[in-house]
């Protein structure tokens, strides 16, 4: 939440006095929103956990490695190429346990 807050918050002009106020107002309303959100959506934290076993893996783990491979094709020895090709498979594997949990559970929770 704190980067849409900043976000939003480097809209009100600098030189207001009650700059104070408006971001207390802004990240009230953020957290409001996402309460509503929240309970709107029925089974949310399962949802989130998809979302994040999913895209969490895939940020973290193999996007690096793989663009790190990518960029230094011809310049890596093979053991630097192999603990990447490893972490890749950890993270595809990790990825793929956080989301079939996460989707049998939801499955579960529908039926």
């Amino acid at each position: 939440m704190s980067p849409v807050a900043m976000s939003l918050e480097e809209l009100i002009p600098s030189n207001h006095k009650k700059s104070h106020i408006y971001s207390i107002i802004i990240r009230t309303a953020l957290v409001m929103s996402t309460l509503l959100v929240a309970l709107s959506i029925p089974f949310f934290g399962l949802v989130m956990a998809f979302i994040g076993s999913f895209l969490t893996m895939l940020v973290t783990l193999i996007l690096p490695c793989a663009c790190y491979l990518s960029i230094l094709r011809g310049k890596i020895n093979i053991f630097q190429g192999s603990i990447c090709i490893f972490i890749i498979v950890v993270g595809i594997i990790a990825s793929g346990f956080g989301t079939y949990s996460a989707l049998s559970e939801i499955i579960q929770n529908l039926i």
